[in-house]
């Protein structure tokens, strides 16, 4: 009986702590929002040449949350509806905030089972109209996951950020018609080259080359895409890994259109690792070299 006590006493105490660290968590993520907020209306008053000039982060790994509002004081957007995979767990990502903070709705996919039941158990979950779906992404069933999933059309916002075949996917997308599309790109292919990996259905960038640079498009070869799709390149963030497309019917004279030579960062990312997966610090001439090396796709 005794141990029974104390195992009851042991559990309660864990609840405790749980319920300690979910209360935290909450309080943090209102800090956040009043931040980004605080944020946006001090950027609101400025006139940036530039969009990365606009950067702030609430929950975008790097400056896209103040990206995104800039856009949306220029541009007119009806349909405040989002799309984004290649979430993890969500609590980082490129629309949580146009969620929470301009009451968007919302499709994210992941491919983890275990992400998308975390995204579910989130409080924003039932606070706010997103749906989360679990899937891997392939050029084949992306437009039915849209469909499956009642997305459809005109919406305001596609993110693609699979660490892989995004330039196939985004060019088989014709369910929907987003005004904004943001894009990871890898910067390792320089400015001037239209290059790609070649489609592979099951790509997985951890396993495709064990340097894990091996992956994506280049920024020029995204640009050539989003010309075809009838969208024009705005910018990139300043850390050099997403770039920003906006469709030339609403796209305003205020934003100027760049080329990719104009808009190009180059990131200071020094991820490359050896055959062990130990991170190797190389230099941009020497991640290139192994890029060199490996099958790629040049885009006309």
């Amino acid at each position: 009986m005794k141990f029974i006590n104390k195992l009851k006493a042991k559990i309660q105490q864990l609840d405790k702590i749980d319920a300690q660290q979910k209360q935290l968590k909450s309080t943090l993520d209102k800090l956040q929002e009043s931040i980004g907020r605080v944020e946006n209306r001090q950027l609101s008053i400025l006139d940036n040449n530039a969009i990365s000039d606009s950067e702030f982060r609430v929950f975008s790994q790097w400056g896209e949350d103040g990206i995104l509002q800039y856009l949306l004081r220029n541009i007119m957007i009806s349909h405040k509806i989002f799309v984004e995979f290649g979430v993890e767990n969500y609590t980082e990502s490129n629309t949580r905030f146009l969620l929470i903070n301009n009451n968007w709705s919302g499709l994210v996919i992941d491919g983890n089972l275990e992400n998308i039941a975390y995204i579910k158990h989130d409080p924003i979950y039932w606070q706010y109209n997103l749906k989360a779906v679990n899937s891997f992404i392939t050029k084949d069933n992306i437009n039915q996951l849209f469909l499956d999933n009642g997305i459809h059309g005109e919406i305001g916002l596609l993110s693609v950020d699979i660490d892989g075949n995004d330039y196939w996917v985004w060019q088989a997308i014709n369910s929907i018609n987003p005004v904004i599309v943001v894009s990871e790109y890898n910067f390792r292919f320089g400015a001037t080259r239209a290059v790609t990996i070649p489609y592979e259905a099951a790509f997985v960038r951890t396993q495709a080359h064990h340097s894990n640079i091996y992956y994506g498009a280049s920024l020029k070869a995204l640009c050539l895409l989003a010309n075809k799709k009838g969208y024009s390149f705005v910018g990139c963030n300043s850390a050099g890994n997403n770039a920003f497309f906006v469709r030339n019917d609403l796209k305003p004279d205020s934003l100027k259109e760049l080329t990719p030579e104009e808009g190009y960062v180059s990131a200071q990312f020094r991820e490359s690792r050896d055959e062990a997966g130990n991170l190797l610090y190389l230099s941009l001439e020497e991640e290139q070299k192994i890029l060199n090396s490996l099958p790629l796709v040049d885009i006309e």
